[in-house]
């Protein structure tokens, strides 16, 4: 399958999401403008779940209004299995009607990719397997959100991972070099890490303040390199050749042709890219995985 390089995330189309989200869930016809100007700019690909509330919906009512079901490849997650304690027998019908419900929402008869949303579940990677077989499925894969599983990815041959990667996040530096050597295709989330790398300084949550002073330095390496700090994190991701997509989520069509216009300048210069990685340094996992943040501000 061919993924072009930008894909687009559509969470937001079902949820109020992220920590710079002011604006709420957009309307359904601004994600039908959306839509359509990816597809009109060579984006092939659509990012849901079953988790994101009604995207599925919306994204199946718009493919069908647009025609664009054979030109859109469609990738969406089975819900978590592992906190539910389910027989492996009763894992399976879970999963298949799990890959079912979201064919009927999204109006198709095939998903691209299907993951499971949650890690833990790598453990039925066969089970999702055999959808392939069936033909409701291209391919099987798994979203992670920590590094712990990624040898496990390899062992199982699994071909399809999301991760999130962002010029702050270090956590799977190990783990692309093998993806490449396996010929996995990996979709990254989170390059500007749910906004927290764009939004105002005055903005920033007391807990996530260790950031402040890394993005100041970013932003000198930005200003000296002729760039702001989006363009430097869109290109710090592009500049890994591990990469296969960058998912993206965007609230209006001016934010999805910015993220194309980054896109379109290509990777870092080397010498910048390099001062990036010598400026940055590592950070806990409460300021890297945003579904720490709450638990961190809870406990202050």
């Amino acid at each position: 399958m061919n993924f072009s390089k930008l894909m687009l995330g559509t969470v937001q189309f079902g949820l109020n999401y992220g920590i710079a989200n002011t604006a709420g869930k957009p309307s359904y016809e601004t994600a039908r403008n959306i839509i359509q100007a990816a597809c009109e700019n060579g984006v092939n690909c659509l990012d849901t779940a079953a988790g994101y509330g009604d995207s599925e919906e919306v994204l199946g009512r718009v493919l069908t209004e647009l025609k664009l079901k054979d030109k859109m490849q469609v990738i969406s997650k089975v819900p978590g299995i592992t906190q539910q304690n389910l027989s492996e027998s009763a894992a399976e019908r879970f999963i298949v009607e799990s890959v079912e419900k979201s064919l009927v929402r999204l109006g198709i008869e095939r998903l691209a990719v299907c993951l499971f949303h949650v890690e833990h579940d790598i453990r039925y990677i066969g089970i999702l397997k055999k959808l392939e077989d069936k033909g409701l499925i291209g391919g099987a894969g798994i979203s992670l959100d920590t590094s712990q599983y990624c040898e496990n990815v390899v062992a199982a041959g699994i071909k399809y991972v999301q991760l999130p990667y962002n010029i702050l996040d270090r956590r799977f530096d190990t783990f692309f070099p093998l993806a490449q050597q396996e010929g996995i295709a990996v979709f990254t989330r989170s390059v500007y890490l749910q906004g927290l790398l764009l939004m105002p300084e005055d903005k920033i949550r007391e807990s996530l303040l260790e950031v402040v002073p890394i993005r100041r330095k970013l932003a000198c390496l930005a200003d000296d390199g002729g760039m702001d700090v989006a363009e430097l994190c869109m290109r710090f991701v592009l500049s890994n050749p591990a990469i296969t997509s960058i998912l993206t989520g965007v609230d209006n069509v001016e934010q999805l042709r910015h993220n194309l216009q980054l896109l379109e300048k290509g990777p870092l210069p080397a010498a910048l890219y390099r001062k990036v990685k010598a400026t940055v340094p590592l950070l806990e996992e409460n300021i890297i995985r945003p579904v720490l943040w709450n638990k961190t501000a809870a406990g202050r």
